[in-house]
């Protein structure tokens, strides 16, 4: 049976464990350290430490001049972000759902996103726009949407979406170090706080030292000869725990993390299909125009001969339930995951 893939910071690199927020968190505190025109803005990000602990404990170090609570008006302090990174700065803007991205959505695709193409190069972007993504903690439908394909569509922004505190430090460092405006989408059910308890696998070791992630680079957290699973964000543990259910009966799955979308390491899927010859998309996002069909279609478009089959595993195109039960039924699970890789190989 394939093992799941270690995190790079094991192998007596590091003792200590942290959870995702603590990863992000201590990327942030780094950067701020090192370079002044770092600044942390956003709703509830000072003195409550952001309702998912993307800020806890910043503001006693920077003070409220470089963590800032503001206005509930996205379109102004989002708008005030693309201004000061254009000036030179290197703002991070927090939407605290990013359901929310629609009350300020000019300032993000039309100025942030493109500010550098209309001034023909003349000025860059270098901002942080982050956001909490996914369902699964009932919440209703105006709070409770990954739309990470939403960003991806719109060209201008590059996208990033950790599913572990290792490469949520480390993607993190390098989108504060980019010159180009990132995105940068955490699910809350991954950040480890005690009201929301995470998944088996999130809080991974990771080195105290600063590293980067480079964009653009999946990481096969399980290896297997049967299927490719390919996913990101919560998805990649219900991922995990469905290929450790498979491997009870004999099939080998492997896992594939994309944890940024764009760039988009096509590369990495397509040697993996070419392997299998079997592809499982799995995304908490719509179902329809999202991620699952963009990466179906980047492995069609390279003619790969051994595919024998192709299964999509999404979000319906539905409002998200408030309702628990209802709720669960439309967000995909592991045993959803089972059944698609199943499918995939006609045992069903």
């Amino acid at each position: 049976m394939a093992q799941q893939k270690k995190d790079p910071a094991e192998g007596g690199q590091t003792d200590r464990s942290l959870t995702m927020s603590r990863a992000m968190v201590e990327a942030i505190a780094h950067e701020m350290r090192e370079d002044d025109d770092v600044f942390y803005m956003g709703e509830d990000v000072a003195d409550y430490g952001g309702i998912f602990d993307s800020t806890e404990g910043l503001l006693e170090e920077f003070g409220c001049d470089r963590i800032m609570d503001v206005p509930i008006s996205e379109t102004a302090y989002i708008g005030a972000a693309v201004g000061a990174a254009q000036a030179g700065m290197r703002p991070i803007a927090e939407l605290m759902f990013v359901d929310f991205f629609g009350v300020g959505m000019d300032q993000i695709y039309n100025q942030m996103a493109k500010n550098t193409y209309m001034s023909g190069g003349s000025v860059s972007v270098p901002m942080v726009l982050t956001a909490a993504v996914g369902g699964t903690y009932n919440d209703a439908a105006q709070h409770s949407q990954a739309l990470y394909g939403t960003f991806a569509h719109l060209p201008g922004m590059k996208v990033v979406v950790p599913s572990t505190a290792y490469d949520a430090k480390g993607l993190m460092h390098n989108a504060i170090r980019d010159d180009d405006p990132v995105v940068y989408l955490f699910h809350k059910r991954l950040m480890g706080i005690g009201w929301l308890p995470a998944p088996d696998g999130p809080k991974t070791p990771v080195p105290e030292d600063d590293y980067t992630i480079p964009f653009g680079s999946a990481d096969v957290k399980r290896e297997g000869t049967d299927v490719t699973v390919v996913t990101l964000g919560l998805h990649v543990h219900r991922a995990l725990e469905a290929a450790d259910d498979l491997a009870d009966d004999g099939i080998d799955a492997e896992v594939i993390d994309l944890r940024t979308l764009v760039p988009l390491d096509t590369e990495t899927v397509r040697d993996s299909v070419a392997k299998t010859g079997r592809l499982v998309v799995v995304d908490e996002d719509y179902r329809s125009f999202g991620v699952t069909g963009e990466i179906v279609a980047r492995v069609a478009e390279d003619g790969l001969a051994d595919l024998e089959a192709v299964e999509r595993v999404a979000v319906p195109d539905v409002p998200l339930p408030y309702a628990r039960p209802m709720e669960n039924e439309v967000i995909p699970d592991a045993e959803d995951i089972t059944d698609a890789v199943r499918a995939a190989r006609g045992d069903e």
